[in-house]
């Protein structure tokens, strides 16, 4: 029997102030993340927002950029103070789990392992080739034209030997060649 996954539900405002006065009214953590299925650890953060900041602290935070200098300071200060995770992202604004994924690497690899995590996504040199602004000349576009033919040319070679290796082969077992 095939498992499924859990979707992944994106809780509101409404809903995390909803959360926010279920605890208020004595409801534990857990029973409301076994209930509605928000993270604890992100609920025990948007406590901790709602006491400090109120309802408007409950609004989602601007991402923010993580630089080396960032993961450095955050690292050390869970290293050196002693401090939770939960108390570090609520500090400095990061998630949880991200702060715990940089520990781990520090803890692994030291400061070098940290320095080295780089930009997400597709590098910038993939994608399309620029086209020229400028319009090639006469005897440029005729030079690009003719490598385009002789790269084409050494493919065509290269096909018609493996087309007749191919051929004899078969000729040497005794079957004919195809009619392709």
């Amino acid at each position: 029997m095939l498992e499924r996954k859990k979707k992944i539900k994106k809780h509101g405002h409404a809903e995390l102030l909803k959360y926010i006065h279920m605890m208020e009214s004595g409801k534990s953590v857990h029973s409301i993340h076994n209930e509605y299925g928000i993270n604890a650890v992100q609920l025990q953060v948007l406590w901790d927002k709602y006491q400090k900041y109120g309802a408007s602290g409950l609004h989602k935070s601007p991402n923010i950029k993580s630089d080396f200098a960032l993961r450095k300071s955050i690292v050390f200060d869970i290293e050196e103070n002693h401090i939770t995770l939960r108390a570090a992202s609520f500090k400095y604004g990061v998630s949880s789990q991200r702060i715990a994924v940089w520990l781990s690497m520090y803890r692994k690899g030291g400061l070098a392992a940290l320095m080295a995590i780089g930009k997400r996504g597709r590098p910038a040199i993939m994608g399309r080739p620029k086209k020229n602004s400028k319009p090639l000349t006469e005897l440029e576009r005729l030079r690009k034209e003719n490598q385009e033919l002789k790269t084409e040319l050494a493919l065509l070679k290269k096909v018609r030997a493996l087309v007749e290796e191919r051929n004899a082969r078969l000729r040497e077992i005794g079957h004919g060649p195809s009619k392709d």
